[in-house]
C-alpha cells in the first residue's frame, strides 16, 4: 500500500510539474502560422462538417483584437501552431500603425492540442496590462489566464491563479469553454462564456448541457460565482456585444430531439442585455429577466425558427449610435454541409427601439461562413465575411467580400477582397476600438483536407494584408494581397 501511494503521489507530482513547464513559454515564433482544424468527419466530398484554418475561430470566442490609441497599436491574439502545424499554440503580437510593421509572434504557451475550441481570447485592461485567457472545449482540459508583465507589452507574460466562488467558497477557476471577455474600467471584466453540465432529460439517458453564464471581476484574478444566463433544453451557444456599459448576449438553443445527439440541431434566436455589470438582465424591450431563462418560448425571443425547421447560426452582435442591438446570423435546413441544406441564407435581426427589424443580406455555402459587423458613427453598416464560393465549394469560409449598406441593412453594395485563393478564407473578427486601418482579422486554409494556414487582416477600403509566416529581423511588414482576377 505505501508503495502504491507512493507511486501514486509521485504520478500527481510529475502531472502537476508537467502542466508547469508547458504553461508559459514566452519564446519568440519564426513567423506568423494558424492551426488548420476539422470536426466531424461527414464520408462524402466534403469530408468534414466543418474544417480549415481556424486561428480566428469560433464565432462565440472574442477578442482576438484590440486597438489602443494611447500607443496606436492593434493587439491581437490566435490559435497558432509550429511548423509541422500538429500543436495549438497561444500566440499575441501586434500591428504598429505608425511603422506599419509587426513584430514575431510571442507564443505565451502550447495547448497540448490540435482543437481550435481551445484557441486564446484578449482583453486589456486600464494600466494597459495584456490578458490571454486560454479556454478549454468542454471538461476534459484546463483553461489558463496569463497577464503581461509589463503595460502594452508582449515580450512576457506570467500565469495567473484564478478562483471563484462556488457554493459559498473560494476555489480554483481553471476550466471554461467559449469565452467572451469585456472590461469596463470603472467595473472591471465581464466575461460570458459556458460550462458544461450533465443532465437528464425526458427519461432519456443524461448528455452533456452547454449552459451559457457570466463573471463578474474587479482585478481579472477573483471571479465571483458562475451565474446561469439560460438553461433552456440542451442549452446554447451565445455571442455577444457591448456599447458603453450596456452588455448584450445574442444566442440559440438545443432543442431536445429524440433519438438523436442534440449538438447539430440549434434554433431560434434570443437577444438579452445588462446595463449594469449583470445586476440585472433585460430583454431589447426593457424587459425584466428573471435567469436562468428556461422556457423556449420567452419575452427575450427574437425569431422564432424551430417551428421553420431552420438551424441559427449566430456570426456577430454590434450596436448603432442609439445603443440599439444589430445581430448578423445565418439560416440553414440541416448541419451537414452540401447544397442541400442550403440555402444559408445571411440576416441582419435590427431593434429599431419597439420591435425587431429583420433583412437578409445574402447566401453562402457553408453553415460555418462566419463574418463580422461593423456600425460607424454616421449610421454606416458594414460586414466582412467569406461570402463568395472559394476554392473548396460548399466547405468552410470562401473569398472574403466587403459588404456596405447606409440604409440600415436594406440595401447592400459588395466589393470582393479575395479572388482565385488557393484555399478558403474563414472567420474574419471586427476588433475591440477598430481603427480603419486593422478592420478585420482571419485566417486560410484547405477546406477538404490538412493544409498550411495563413493569417490575414484588412483595412476598412477592403485592401487585404498577409502576416508573414517567414520573420527573420526583429519586425516585417505584412504583404499586400493583390487581387486576382
Amino acid at each position: 500500500m505505501k508503495k502504491s501511494l507512493f507511486h501514486l503521489t509521485a504520478f500527481v507530482l510529475c502531472f502537476q510539474f508537467s502542466w508547469a513547464q508547458v504553461q508559459t513559454l514566452n519564446i519568440k515564433d519564426t513567423g506568423y502560422r494558424s492551426i488548420w482544424y476539422s470536426n466531424e468527419p461527414s464520408k462524402d466530398e466534403y469530408v468534414y462538417k466543418y474544417s480549415g484554418g481556424l486561428g480566428t475561430y469560433p464565432a462565440n470566442h472574442y477578442p482576438f483584437s484590440i486597438y489602443v490609441a494611447k500607443v496606436n497599436k492593434t493587439f491581437f491574439c490566435y490559435g497558432g501552431t509550429d511548423i509541422s502545424g500538429k500543436t495549438l499554440l497561444h500566440s499575441v503580437s501586434y500591428f504598429d500603425h505608425k511603422t506599419k510593421m509587426v513584430p514575431k509572434p510571442t507564443v505565451v504557451l502550447d495547448k497540448k492540442t490540435n482543437n481550435a475550441h481551445d484557441n486564446p481570447v484578449m482583453n486589456i485592461d486600464k494600466e494597459g496590462y495584456i490578458w490571454i485567457f486560454s479556454t478549454a472545449h468542454g471538461t476534459n482540459g484546463p483553461s489558463y489566464v496569463h497577464k503581461s508583465l509589463l503595460p502594452y507589452d508582449i515580450s512576457k507574460f506570467e500565469q495567473i491563479q484564478t478562483t471563484k466562488i462556488e457554493n459559498g467558497k473560494v476555489v480554483p477557476m481553471n476550466n471554461f469553454s467559449y469565452l467572451q471577455s469585456w472590461y469596463q474600467p470603472e467595473n472591471g471584466f465581464i466575461n460570458l462564456f459556458t460550462h458544461y453540465d450533465r443532465q437528464v432529460i425526458a427519461n432519456q439517458p443524461s448528455k452533456p448541457r452547454r449552459t451559457i453564464s457570466y463573471m463578474t471581476s474587479k482585478d481579472g484574478v477573483s471571479y465571483s460565482d458562475w451565474k446561469d444566463l439560460a438553461t433552456i433544453e440542451e442549452g446554447h451557444y451565445q455571442t455577444s456585444g457591448q456599447f458603453n456599459n450596456k452588455l448584450g448576449s445574442a444566442f440559440n438553443y438545443h432543442p431536445v430531439t429524440v433519438g438523436q445527439n442534440g449538438l447539430n440541431f440549434r434554433s431560434n434566436l434570443y437577444y438579452i442585455q445588462t446595463q449594469n455589470f449583470g445586476k440585472t438582465w433585460q430583454s431589447a424591450k426593457g424587459d425584466e429577466l428573471n435567469l436562468p431563462l428556461k422556457d423556449v418560448s420567452n419575452v427575450a425571443l427574437v425569431k422564432d425558427y424551430h417551428s421553420l425547421g431552420l438551424n441559427v447560426y449566430i456570426n456577430d452582435l454590434a450596436y448603432d449610435a442609439k445603443g440599439n442591438p444589430v445581430i448578423l446570423y445565418l439560416t440553414s435546413k440541416g448541419y451537414e454541409a452540401g447544397p442541400e441544406n442550403g440555402p444559408r441564407t445571411w440576416y441582419t435581426a435590427r431593434f429599431t427601439g419597439a420591435d425587431w427589424e429583420i433583412l437578409p443580406l445574402t447566401n453562402s455555402g457553408n453553415n460555418y461562413d462566419m463574418g463580422s459587423l461593423y456600425i460607424d458613427e454616421k449610421g454606416v453598416w458594414q460586414v466582412v465575411g467569406p461570402t463568395t464560393t472559394g476554392p473548396q465549394a460548399f466547405n468552410t469560409g470562401g473569398e472574403m467580400v466587403l459588404w456596405t449598406s447606409k440604409n440600415q441593412g436594406k440595401t447592400w453594395k459588395s466589393k470582393a477582397m479575395t479572388a482565385n485563393s488557393e484555399f478558403n478564407h474563414s472567420y474574419a473578427r471586427r476588433p475591440v476600438n477598430v481603427h480603419p486601418d486593422f478592420y478585420a482579422f482571419w485566417a486560410d486554409g484547405d477546406g477538404r483536407k490538412f493544409s498550411k494556414s495563413r493569417l490575414y487582416f484588412s483595412d476598412r477600403k477592403g485592401n487585404v494584408y498577409q502576416l508573414p509566416t517567414q520573420i527573420d529581423a526583429d519586425f516585417a511588414k505584412p504583404i499586400l494581397i493583390k487581387v486576382k482576377k
